[in-house]
């Protein structure tokens, strides 16, 4: 590695500060619309579909901080642009009260803001953890997806803890001081990191077509492509009805169901650590890890659909999608910084392909929930699209386990996540 393990894991608190400001819009925001407002769950889907859609731009965003040599000014930059989208999000639910109009329009403009940065700070922020890594990414991409879990435990805890009791004035009031130490939090992760390392090698510009086209060339990530898009599709389908199944089916206040959505990410967190552990001593194979994920998180999903426990369903989810993220998505961080000549436009178009997956499975949860619920109970509507998202994570682990095994015959890349 270029730079020691000290500064490798304080360069990831960019990753944990996205992750926590990433969490509110996603869990938080979305409940309190969907519950404390009573709006359609189809808006809030069709918001974060917005701040997907506009992450359309990392591979922009992964070429500049490419050709102009550094990676630090536009993961600041990006973060306090996601920052200022997080803290006008709560404002629009505050502004909901009195003004609807006005909510609606300022929540356009932070979801966009909130999807812009991120493209901005999480495509410079992998780039940059490729070019001081050595070959041996597989560590680095699981600390990465650890600190990234971690920060939304945290965010999601910790404001859940700070809004009791519930009000939309509190609301605005914590998720700026949340912004303020996700911001300072990215200061001191990227000081000096990139004093003294190599420029990086400058690289033509590209249209976002040409480069998916050029991705799909390579023989490696075409055979992958179909697997992750059906993965990440089954893996943000409960994203945004979660929080409001909590409140709607089992009585959740905000507080409560905010601490339930952390449980979970603090169920994918020991998941995450446990197979990278084990995997780096050779105790099962990236297949085997995405596999088992995939089968456990339709476990859990199916213990939510028929009425099991909360607490225990969402512990059996979480750890599953820990499993999951190390075995599939780990191996994908691997596959996108494998050409260090163009890192950044490489991890940008495989970024934008995973938010065009994420965004469709908030559309595709929130619509199918609206138009379920018209005519069915809530609590079968919500069982529908939990079995659902259950069904496409088996189809999932059966593409795992026939793609994965041709992708391990190859010789021009590791797949062994916890390495």
């Amino acid at each position: 590695m270029s730079v020691g393990w000290l500064t490798l894991v304080r360069l990831c608190l960019v990753n944990a500060a996205i992750g926590g400001l990433a969490a509110l819009p996603l869990n938080l925001f979305n409940r309190l619309m969907t519950v404390e407002l009573a709006l359609p769950a189809l808006l809030p889907g069709l918001l974060v579909a917005l701040h997907y859609g506009v992450q359309l731009t990392r591979p922009v965003w992964g070429h500049r901080s490419d050709i102009r040599g550094g990676r630090t000014p536009f993961i600041l930059g990006g973060i306090a642009v996601v920052a200022l989208g997080v803290v006008g999000a709560a404002w629009g639910i505050q502004l909901a009260d009195t003004s609807m109009v006005w909510a609606f329009a300022v929540w356009f403009v932070a979801y966009a803001a909130i999807g812009l940065g991120i493209g901005a700070a999480g495509t410079s922020f992998l780039a940059l953890l490729a070019s001081v890594t050595g070959p041996r990414k597989g560590a680095s991409a699981t600390l990465a997806w650890l600190f990234l879990i971690a920060g939304a435990i945290f965010a999601s805890v910790g404001t859940g803890i700070a809004l009791e009791p519930y009000s939309a004035e509190r609301l605005v009031g914590v998720v700026s001081v949340v912004s303020l130490i996700a911001c300072l939090m990215c200061v001191i992760a990227t000081w000096r990191v990139e004093r003294g390392l190599p420029a990086a090698p400058v690289v033509d510009d590209i249209p976002l077509m040409e480069g998916l086209r050029s991705t799909w060339a390579d023989p490696v990530a075409r055979k992958f492509t179909g697997f992750v898009f059906l993965s990440i599709l089954a893996f943000f389908l409960s994203e945004l009805i979660f929080e409001p199944f909590a409140g709607h089916i089992h009585g959740l206040s905000p507080e409560d169901s905010t601490k339930l959505s952390g449980g979970k990410d603090g169920a994918a967190l020991l998941g995450m650590i446990a197979a990278g552990m084990l995997s780096h001593f050779a105790i099962g194979s990236l297949r085997f890890w995405a596999v088992t994920g995939c089968v456990l998180s339709a476990a859990g999903l199916m213990g939510f659909a028929t009425g099991l426990p909360l607490v225990p369903s969402t512990v059996v989810l979480g750890l599953g999608n820990g499993l999951f993220v190390v075995g599939a998505v780990g191996s994908m961080m691997q596959l996108a910084a494998a050409r260090a000549e163009a890192a950044g436009t490489r991890m940008g178009v495989f970024g934008a392909a995973q938010a065009i997956a994420a965004g469709l499975a908030g559309l595709l949860a929130t619509s199918t929930l609206d138009l379920t619920r018209l005519i069915m109970t809530d609590a079968a509507a919500y069982a529908a699209v939990f079995t659902l998202e259950a069904a496409l994570f088996l189809a999932a682990a059966f593409v795992a386990a026939r793609v994965m095994r041709e992708a391990h015959e190859m010789t021009d890349v590791t797949l062994v996540p916890g390495e």
